[in-house]
């Protein structure tokens, strides 16, 4: 029965969020006339949404966003529409280049992208707000029985009742754990133990039974689930057997078969890569017209005071191992790498890094180069071919990856960018390789797309100023 509420809840969504996007539509085409004068025929532009309806919503239904929407924050439905709408954006936006490029109203697709956002935002968050009203007031409650009483079951417990409007309440506890039987747990009572889970539920008005069991009672859980089975209640069990906190952790379907808890030690998913891949490409584009346009005059500076290739290609370690090449215009001499084993004493870096203040080996212009950052401006190809990020963590050289100690080695769990942490927090100050590296374990840890705007324009202001280089 429940299920099929839900079905029938979520198709009733369907119909209303297909009713909104035809609505943004129409009050696009009126702003586009009003704004910006006549369009032709609204139905010589209506055609996009035999187009844009499905795909708005198989990406709705990706996201998660007909499933229960009570413990999602207003935050997190807010970034998951934004999500939508840009994977659609660019789906539909690619299907009008190639079908009417020249006379579809561009205005009037980023004002229906616009109306859209607002439309289905408003319709989730006061669905979930007047949701959340009728679930704190009683209405539409689910019951839960919680199997274990030690930390692990009070905590689930705690983050029950600090979301009222889940719409969730806690019957009690079943104590798992030898010892005398409690009375109450979390100021709820204890109802008996394993043996009589099944006859607390049936003298119970449960609806599902929460397992927040150790691991090492996990093998006695099989004969329990069978018997809940045929009452009809659902069951749920808290999988956090190895609590790793690093780590972030994912549980999912392999093939729609087997259920698999991953750990993940970065904090990226699928569609926030996504989102950082687009950012990558569109600054490696700008980047690279950037390159065009300074070309000449660099080129002539580096031929003109020493023989030898424009560019330097150095092989370098790129994510979970990966070695690439590495573009950068030429600051040093032919022969630096050569002459860089003769320099190694003077090494003012403690680790896995080499870096000497007045290098012998970087000629005048080259210094010129270092100093304003403009002899990285080559790794927009390697950012725009994938092999690197605008921001990430310092890609390494395959000798320095040698000298890694095994923590070392989770800063190339990632692609490497052109900048990151260590290049906006005083590169030139920082002489210890370890405090480099958990620089870079703080971005992988607390990455998201925000974090990496805040590093470029940081990035803008370091090299405009000059500040750290050298």
């Amino acid at each position: 029965m429940l299920r099929q509420k839900s079905t029938f809840f979520n198709r009733l969504c369907i119909v209303f969020d297909v009713f909104l996007v035809i609505a943004a539509f129409a009050c696009a085409y009126w702003a586009r006339n009003v704004l910006f004068g006549t369009l032709g025929n609204i139905w010589e532009y209506a055609w996009i949404l035999l187009f844009v309806i499905p795909i708005w919503i198989i990406l709705l239904y990706k996201h998660r966003l007909y499933a229960s929407i009570r413990r999602l924050s207003f935050f997190d439905i807010i970034t998951r529409l934004i999500t939508v709408h840009g994977f659609g954006g660019v789906l539909v936006a690619t299907l009008i280049y190639f079908l009417d490029r020249d006379q579809y109203s561009r205005g009037l697709f980023l004002a229906f992208l616009g109306f859209s956002w607002g439309f289905l935002t408003l319709e989730r968050v006061l669905l979930r707000t007047c949701l959340g009203f009728l679930r704190r007031h009683g209405y539409n409650v689910r019951n839960i029985l919680i199997v274990g009483s030690k930390e692990k079951a009070q905590r689930f417990c705690h983050l029950v009742e600090s979301h009222q409007d889940w719409g969730l309440e806690v019957l009690g506890f079943i104590q798992v754990v030898d010892g005398p039987l409690l009375d109450e747990v979390e100021g709820h009572r204890v109802l008996g133990r394993p043996g009589d889970l099944v006859d607390v539920c049936k003298s119970k008005q449960v609806d599902e039974v929460v397992f927040c069991i150790p691991k090492d009672y996990v093998e006695d859980v099989e004969d329990y689930l069978r018997d809940l089975g045929e009452l009809g209640v659902t069951v749920r069990m808290v999988v956090d057997f190895f609590d790793v906190s690093f780590y972030r952790k994912e549980l999912n379907f392999f093939h729609n078969e087997i259920p698999i808890l991953t750990y993940h030690p970065k904090a990226f998913e699928m569609h926030q890569l996504f989102a950082k891949r687009v950012l990558d490409i569109t600054g490696a584009l700008v980047g690279l017209f950037i390159v065009g346009m300074v070309l000449p005059f660099i080129a002539f500076a580096i031929k003109k005071e020493s023989p030898g290739p424009l560019f330097f290609g150095q092989k370098l370690v790129g994510e979970n191992g990966r070695i690439f090449k590495c573009w950068k215009f030429r600051s040093m001499s032919v022969d630096a790498e050569e002459r860089k084993k003769d320099l190694m004493a003077q090494n003012e870096m403690k680790g896995a890094i080499f870096k000497i203040k007045d290098d012998p080996r970087i000629t005048r212009v080259g210094k010129f180069l270092r100093k304003t950052s403009l002899d990285e401006l080559p790794q927009f190809w390697n950012v725009f071919r994938g092999e690197m990020s605008l921001v990430g963590t310092r890609p390494p050289t395959l000798g320095e990856v040698e000298e890694y100690e095994n923590w070392h080695r989770r800063r190339i769990s990632i692609k490497p960018g052109i900048t990151g942490m260590w290049q906006v927090s005083g590169r030139s100050t920082i002489d210890d390789f370890d405090k480099i590296v958990r620089l870079d374990l703080h971005y992988i840890d607390s990455w998201s797309i925000f974090l990496d705007i805040k590093i470029l324009l940081k990035t803008i202001k370091v090299v405009f100023f000059r500040e750290g280089s050298g």
